[in-house]
């Protein structure tokens, strides 16, 4: 499995698993309420004091998913008197949730200052206007131009959300995500949403700022009101992952060392991979029967590499998508790019 985004390799970690399971044994499966009325208890407290020390900021929210955390915050803080100017490779969440909102809204050039820039010059002035991008590209693994945008941000008094779902853990020395990547203060950036899903094994999602924000969001976010509860297995696995991520720093130099193998062999056999400069590395193809067909192959020497065609990418854009993690060893790399290999030139 060359796919997964599994990327500290934290899938099966003992500490973790046995989080969830006393989970269980004192909270049970499920919390039987929505957060605002029955659905909170003691470990969702504790995980969002723990999200927010983790990402650096006042306070956090969870909600059942990444997903779902998008949809809260930009619903519940924007609405058609707003404008919304949007990466062009944003994920889906967050178009349906700019399109939920009413809001008037925009796409700028896919991690193109200038062209966001030129977005904001152009359009009308708003009472508020909200900038979105994400820490990393899930298609192409490039990572955001964060200094740039909090420039232009700052420039033209705009609001900026990033969307962490695949550099929250990831990115940075200790995995705390792009802003601590890039140099960039996590106190100039409004709002940060993410996922528990990715980096952290779980499920769920969260958005991280300003306790005012939060506390908002608590009493103004639909999926908060009226969708239940992330369950108290996920929610103590999330909190252990934590945990781990700093426990384990080498867990992040293993998945560095082995997204610089991935990269430079693959690239030594001329597959186009992009822009990429993270731990998701796009195998560019263009042709859904082309990406079809090398799945097909690799799948047949035992190595699962997710094709990715429309309608997840546009027309063109088909493609292979592989991860780093920290899990794999060398014997695993080298039988990926063994495997790839052998499926470029078939004999």
């Amino acid at each position: 499995m060359v796919s997964s985004y599994d990327y500290l390799g934290l899938i099966g970690h003992s500490a973790i698993e046995s989080a969830a399971v006393q989970a269980i044994g004192q909270y049970g499966t499920s919390t039987g309420g929505v957060r605002l009325l029955t659905g909170t208890t003691e470990l969702h407290v504790r995980l969002e004091k723990d999200l927010a020390a983790f990402k650096g900021t006042e306070a956090a929210i969870t909600f059942s998913s990444g997903y779902l955390a998008n949809l809260a915050v930009i619903t519940a803080l924007f609405g058609p008197r707003d404008r919304i100017i949007v990466d062009s490779k944003a994920h889906r969440s967050i178009v349906e949730a700019c399109r939920l909102s009413h809001v008037p809204w925009d796409r700028f050039d896919h991690n193109a200052p200038a062209s966001l820039k030129e977005k904001l010059e152009r359009q009308p002035r708003s009472p508020r206007t909200l900038i979105i991008i994400e820490g990393v590209y899930s298609m192409d693994g490039d990572v955001c131009l964060l200094p740039e945008i909090v420039e232009l941000k700052k420039r033209y008094e705009a609001f900026l959300m990033v969307d962490e779902a695949h550099s929250f853990g990831v990115l940075g020395l200790r995995g705390r995500g792009v802003d601590e990547d890039l140099g960039v203060n996590t106190d100039d950036i409004d709002i940060w949403t993410g996922s528990l899903s990715k980096a952290i094994p779980a499920n769920g999602g969260f958005v991280a700022g300003s306790r005012d924000l939060i506390y908002f969001l608590q009493h103004a976010a639909a999926p908060f009101i009226f969708s239940a509860a992330l369950c108290p297995a996920a929610v103590a696995a999330a909190r252990e992952a934590i945990g781990v991520i700093e426990k384990e720093p080498e867990r992040l130099v293993n998945l560095r060392r082995n997204q610089a193998f991935l990269h430079a062999h693959l690239r030594d056999l001329k597959y186009d991979t992009g822009l990429s400069n993270s731990p998701i590395i796009p195998i560019i193809l263009r042709d859904d029967e082309k990406a079809l067909f090398l799945a097909r192959r690799l799948f047949d020497l035992g190595i699962i590499a997710t094709p990715i065609i429309r309608p997840a990418v546009s027309p063109g854009g088909a493609r292979l998508r592989i991860c780093a993690t920290a899990a794999q060893d060398q014997a695993f790399l080298e039988e990926v790019v063994a495997g790839f290999q052998i499926s470029r030139d078939p004999k």
